[in-house]
């Protein structure tokens, strides 16, 4: 699916790209506020960096064709990846719910500096992700990549913690509070971790070869029985690597037909498959029907 790895590749370099502009942007910004949620928000899009150029490694590899040693292809390394975000993302939640909790309870409030100019880099940082964010679903509804799906989610559980850092910098220059945002960054530390454990439970699915979807695996079934010259079917295996999907099935057809005219009924039954779920990688075995 070259179409698919384009699109692919080009959000995981759009997301190294982001990551290091927000780097830049939030590294002058605490240097003019010395704000600590400024600081903390560098601190996650530092992380982030790491993340997506992992991400972007795993997309390469992922897109890798099968050889000798890797018959199926090697796009578990999507999933991999998928998992080991997810580690990390709930690792971020930790930290960010434990400072926000730590500046709830906090006897001294900090002292905020420049909250105009800190303002105007944050909501340029927020500009700029959400324009990534929007860029990575569309990416991720069109290919099913769950290592950008996983970049995405990350990346939108930022813009809770940059517009904390704004109402923080904005409730400072007004009225002098400064524990505004902590709030906040508890409901996004809440977010992420429930948005991770669904990734990585996704991604621990796929690694262990878990069968599709039930939707999936009924919808393939009816396209099989509505295939004219399939008389029956067995032992239908399905399952998930990456954003790959993988379907064995045996059907059942007349053995008195040539085998050019059974090679053309399980022709046309993959076609129908694959119009539906393009890029599968579908093997199916042809059985003479018991006929009376």
């Amino acid at each position: 699916m070259p179409d698919a790895h384009r699109l692919n590749l080009s959000a995981g370099l759009a997301s190294v790209t982001v990551a290091l502009t927000l780097v830049a942007i939030k590294l002058w910004a605490l240097g003019a506020t010395q704000s600590l949620s400024v600081a903390a928000s560098l601190a996650d899009s530092a992380l982030d960096l790491m993340m997506s150029l992992g991400g972007l490694a795993a997309i390469l590899y992922a897109a890798r064709p099968p050889d000798d040693d890797h018959a199926f292809g090697h796009s578990a390394a999507e999933d991999l990846a998928a998992l080991g975000q997810a580690f990390f993302i709930l690792a971020s939640a930790g930290v960010i719910g434990m400072a926000a909790l730590t500046r709830l309870t906090a006897t001294d409030p900090v002292v905020l500096t420049a909250e105009g100019r800190g303002m105007l880099a944050m909501g340029l940082s927020c500009v700029i992700t959400l324009a990534l964010v929007l860029w990575q679903r569309r990416v991720a509804a069109r290919t099913g990549n769950r290592v950008i799906r996983a970049d995405s989610l990350h990346y939108l559980g930022d813009l809770l913690p940059n517009l904390g850092a704004i109402l923080a910098l904005w409730a400072s220059a007004a009225f002098g509070l400064a524990r505004l945002d902590a709030a906040i960054a508890l409901a996004a530390a809440a977010m992420l971790a429930v948005g991770a454990v669904g990734i990585g439970r996704e991604a621990w699915d796929a690694l262990m070869d878990r069968a599709a979807p039930s939707e999936v695996i009924a919808r393939i079934e009816t396209l099989t029985r509505a295939q004219p010259g399939v008389l029956g079917f067995h032992d239908l295996k399905t399952r998930r690597s990456g954003a790959q999907l993988f379907v064995n099935l045996h059907i059942e057809l007349d053995g008195r037909q040539s085998l050019h005219e059974a090679h053309a009924i399980g022709a046309a039954l993959k076609h129908a498959i694959l119009a539906e779920y393009p890029g599968t990688d579908i093997i199916i075995h042809f059985d003479p029907a018991c006929l009376t």
